[in-house]
């Protein structure tokens, strides 16, 4: 289940960045208008489309760190997070092909530190069960050392 969920989200992902342009005319100035709205007021005129987008992109690759984790195991973040990252530089190879795509070096950036965000978020949420699992397996040692009368 957890690699049908997967494969999933990363076709899902796919669609996003290599369909096409996902915002058509009336959403992209609706978004527009909100931004323009929202930079009327000084306190807000550090929000801007660059960083809209940059979030976005962090918070696309959130589940994918995540899921690799769970898919992978705990001992194994570091392949999530190298996982992770060959796949946002497959995305933006293949976006150098396709017309209406822009191959951007922050999007490498967002998608990597949104996937480092989930692997760290997957091993905060499977710790307390590790440490779980660790005692059991010490207290089960323990009891099988002393029931073959090692200790």
């Amino acid at each position: 289940m957890l690699s049908l969920a997967t494969v999933a989200y990363l076709a899902i992902v796919g669609w996003l960045t290599l369909g096409p342009q996902p915002l058509d005319g009336r959403a992209r100035s609706l978004l527009w208008n909100v931004l323009e709205r929202l930079q009327a007021y000084e306190s807000l005129q550090w929000i801007t489309y660059d960083r809209i987008e940059f979030a976005a992109n962090v918070l696309m690759f959130i589940p994918i760190g995540l899921l690799f984790v769970l898919l992978f195991g705990r001992r194994q973040w570091w392949f999530a997070i190298l996982v992770s990252v060959l796949v946002t530089v497959g995305i933006e190879f293949a976006q150098l092909f396709l017309n209406d795509r822009v191959t951007d070096i922050r999007d490498l950036i967002s998608n990597a530190s949104g996937a480092v965000v989930g692997v760290v978020l997957a091993l905060l949420l499977t710790w307390p069960k590790e440490i779980a699992q660790r005692r059991s397996s010490r207290s089960q040692k323990g009891a099988d050392a002393r029931v073959s009368g090692l200790v």
